[in-house]
């Protein structure tokens, strides 16, 4: 924000944004989400990112460009070097007789004007772009991937005398890594095939082919990944798990690498560990206000269990760092139990599972209860011994934070009987369970209104869900982006979390004690006002954030079951 907050508020109420009135409802609700108060404002449909672009141009009496709305000369945005222009948030988007027109993020930093003034002999006009306007256009100019690697191709990779020397392939892994971290993909995946090696990068959980290499280079690459993470390179028969550290101008990025050997040679995957993932909260992850609430009342408390569940790939380790991030402060001592230490914590005292020294998930936890702990982690409950064990904590004054794998929340009650926890311990101890998918949103720069008939929801969906979100009315609003350069074509730029949140009430308690089947329990809890998985999934579809498609794809083996 270029603004201080008080001055924020103080304009944005002046421009018609916000009534004044509304605004400690807001301030609440971004100091619940763990979001930014402009942030808030977007999320609620108050103002659009452009529209707050105008405002904040309008206040500080500084032109305002719309960067994704025109074309920008190859030429002139070559101006500013790439690197700079992402570490400074500026652009150059223009260039007439009046001089070299740019767009920054915050007017206030004169001094990379003055020194392109001075470098380029001309005088720099400043206009206003909004933050998330020049990240999506510097996207946009990135160079093909393919035609970068081919070109770096055209140099003598066999003139070095070992891999280690060899700087075409040194070049093009940290091309592949520092790539994938602008496109926000979470692995990448480098495989051998009969002819060439086959590069996928996987962008909002679904794999993109990006890059076909020559075979002879696949070696190379994998032996240079080797050494960057401390493995052996003359092994090539058996599996090995090592991690990585690369320096990119936005951080210092942590890797997780495995290695297996295939038919056709060795595989590769590289699993990005950014930062930008540990900051994400609730509300980043599409949770509704009703639902934060619920979840918010159940970490605030000293003890019992915070679940949260669903398959791999669903977000659950995020959603468990966003309550590590609301309640890491000097005054606790956080402790948690990994398999794998995905993201540092600042504070917080984080062991790695080693099954080698039989430092398991039971045996950790009978040790961290000994470190006067007030918040635990357990990075996963997996067997009955450590179920009993993280059940016995939550009961003896401490708050534990967990994750399982169960289809829907209302399913983790009997998985943790199954465990051979006694079904009064579970509801004496468990404060709350959180069910969740990720889906794909859409992009906002080509999102469009589609026609679809409501036979199409009635057909895809059940009656019952469709009644609960929409009630009698037939008329629903659907959406999808047409595709453009922000999203490479796809029709989407990031995902969102579908989520059901199961509250232990007095009388879900009264139902787990009785032993009560899950289906007995969700039903319960949705007449107290759970939102399922799949209705939280169309209201995302009414209101425009993802697609029928999306929602269908992540709830789909549910309903149907």
């Amino acid at each position: 924000m270029i603004l201080p907050e008080d001055k924020f508020k103080e304009v944005v109420v002046k421009a018609g944004v916000v009534a004044e009135k509304d605004l400690p409802e807001l301030e609440a609700y971004a100091v619940t989400t763990g979001r930014s108060f402009d942030d808030v404002l977007m999320d609620r449909g108050l103002v659009t990112d452009e529209k707050l672009g105008q405002i904040m141009a309008g206040y500080l009496k500084v032109p305002f460009v719309a960067l994704s709305k025109i074309q920008i000369p190859e030429q002139v945005f070559e101006i500013v070097p790439e690197r700079l222009a992402r570490r400074q948030k500026i652009i150059a988007f223009a260039r007439d007789g009046a001089g070299i027109r740019v767009a920054v993020a915050d007017p206030a930093k004169t001094e990379v004007v003055e020194m392109l003034a001075k470098k380029t002999g001309s005088k720099i006009l400043v206009h206003l772009a909004t933050q998330q306007d020049i990240f999506n256009v510097l996207r946009t100019y990135e160079k093909d991937l393919q035609k970068s690697v081919d070109d770096l191709l055209k140099e003598d990779v066999w003139s070095a005398r070992s891999v280690l020397e060899d700087p075409p392939v040194a070049k093009i892994v940290d091309l592949l890594i520092d790539t994938a971290y602008q496109e926000r993909a979470s692995d990448i995946h480098i495989e051998p095939e009969e002819t060439d090696s086959l590069i996928r990068f996987r962008i909002d959980g679904i794999l993109h082919d990006v890059v076909t290499a020559p075979k002879y280079l696949h070696e190379r690459i994998i032996t240079r990944i080797k050494v960057l993470s401390s493995l052996r390179t003359d092994e090539h028969l058996s599996a090995q798990d090592g991690k990585m550290r690369m320096q990119l101008q936005e951080e210092i990025l942590d890797i997780r690498v495995s290695i297996v050997p295939i038919v056709a040679g060795e595989k590769a995957v590289l699993r990005l560990l950014s930062s930008r993932f540990r900051d994400y909260s609730f509300g980043d992850l599409g949770m509704n206000e009703a639902d934060l609430k619920k979840v918010e009342g159940a970490y605030t408390k000293s003890y019992g269990m915070v679940l949260s569940t669903g398959p791999t790939g669903s977000g659950k380790t995020t959603s468990i760092y966003s309550v590590l991030k609301v309640l890491n402060t000097r005054e606790k001592n956080i402790t948690t139990i990994e398999d794998p230490v995905e993201y540092r914590i600042k504070g917080a005292n984080q062991i790695q599972v080693n099954v080698k020294t039989n430092l398991t998930f039971a045996n950790g936890l009978r040790s961290i209860l000994r470190q006067d702990p007030n918040v635990i982690f357990v990075g996963e409950i997996r067997d009955n011994e450590t179920a009993g064990i993280a059940v016995n904590a939550a009961l003896t004054g401490h708050l534990v934070l967990s994750t399982l794998h169960t289809n829907d929340a209302a399913t983790a009650i009997p998985r943790l009987s199954d465990m051979k926890v006694e079904p009064f311990l579970v509801a004496s101890t468990v404060n709350i369970i959180v069910a969740q998918r990720l889906v794909r949103r859409i992009c906002q720069q080509c999102k469009q209104e589609i026609a679809v008939e409501w036979e199409e929801f009635t057909k895809n969906f059940p009656q019952e869900s469709l009644r609960v979100v929409f009630g009698s009315n037939h008329k629903v609003s659907a959406y999808a982006g047409k595709g453009c350069r922000v999203c490479r074509n796809t029709g989407y730029s990031g995902r969102v979390g579908l989520f059901e949140v199961l509250e232990i009430t007095k009388e879900i308690r009264k139902l787990i004690t009785e032993k009560a089947d899950s289906e007995l329990i969700a039903k319960k809890a949705i007449e107290e006002g759970m939102r399922t998985m799949l209705q939280d999934g169309l209201d995302k579809i009414n209101r425009g954030v993802t697609t029928i498609e999306e929602v269908l794809r992540a709830t789909k083996a549910e309903f149907m079951s």
